[in-house]
């Protein structure tokens, strides 16, 4: 064999073995980007971590179906542990959160230890299911049921709803201290339903922008109204929503109650926020209407104050 010819061959050796690690070198950048690609798709649509997210990927071969729900699982394991933990930690912040449906509607109130977190899209969505799903207990409550209905969940009865996924409100809670890392609780829901001559009005204070279909903020009213004129309930239950909200009154009182000063807590003879010159009951009487009853709720406020 010539010098020349052994060469040439291991020349042409060389380059076939170069050919084969550009290629293999080549295909496995495109698996480095497929891989950042549902990387960044996977911490979007779940809000975990960057290492929690890639170990799910890795865990299961880049499936997002099976890394997604292992997530899932693991932040709910991990949230309860967080709940256990965290269960004696004040949590005074949070949002109202109101939904209003046809001759119904439902405030609640859900809780967190900072307005940081209170701001925090994750937490508004569990508002916004706490508030779908007390509507949904509602409806199916009261399917049968005719004339002014209310009622008013705490403690187990909140616990036990069951949202649209299936899962109950204690497990999503649980999920979603595990994803913001701060005690989170559920604290109450009032729901109203009305007959067809009533009125309801609503009215939020301080509120999250962004939020159209469950409306959100430190303050809610709810006031079950008659009469009014035609075509301005809405406009008229908003008023007495900011005036509830405003002046907190804790009961309703009699149209024909003589007002007691600035302490006054009925309602009725309170001075109308909207017109000083007017209790609430003279402004209802030039509206022809009149109130029936109300709930206020101010995130935060303890027993007592809910008391007053």
């Amino acid at each position: 064999m010539s010098f020349t010819f052994l060469f040439r061959t291991i020349t042409r050796d060389l380059a076939k073995v170069n050919t084969c690690h550009l290629q293999s070198l080549h295909t496995g950048l495109q698996l480095l980007a497929a891989d950042k690609s549902l990387l960044m798709k996977l911490r979007k649509n779940t809000g975990y971590t960057f290492i929690n997210c890639k170990k799910a990927l890795m865990k299961f071969d880049n499936d997002m179906t099976q890394a997604e729900t292992w997530l899932n699982e693991q932040a709910q394991k991990e949230g309860w542990n967080k709940a256990n933990k965290l269960e004696g930690r004040k949590a005074k912040e949070g949002l109202i959160g109101l939904f209003m449906g046809d001759k119904a509607a439902v405030m609640v109130e859900v809780n967190c230890e900072t307005d940081f977190v209170a701001r925090n899209e994750k937490f508004q969505q569990l508002v916004k299911e706490v508030a779908l799903a007390t509507m949904a207990h509602h409806r199916n409550k009261t399917q049968s049921q005719g004339g002014y209905v209310k009622s008013v969940l705490v403690g187990d009865e909140l616990n036990k709803l069951s949202l649209e996924a299936g899962a109950s409100l204690s497990d999503r809670v649980a999920l979603t201290i595990g994803r913001l890392g701060e005690n989170l609780s559920v604290r109450r829901a009032v729901a109203v339903g009305v007959p067809a001559e009533w009125n309801i009005g609503s009215y939020v204070h301080g509120g999250v922008s962004g939020q159209t279909e469950v409306a959100m903020g430190r303050y809610g009213a709810l006031v079950v109204f008659q009469g009014g004129e035609e075509g301005e309930q809405e406009v008229l239950g908003r008023k007495l929503g900011q005036h509830i909200v405003g002046e907190s009154p804790v009961s309703l009182g009699n149209m024909d109650d003589l007002p007691c000063g600035e302490s006054e807590t009925r309602l009725l003879p309170q001075t109308f926020l909207g017109d000083p010159s007017r209790t609430v009951a003279q402004f209802l009487k030039g509206q022809q209407a009149r109130v029936l009853d109300f709930v206020r709720f101010q995130c935060g406020e303890t027993a007592s104050e809910e008391a007053k």
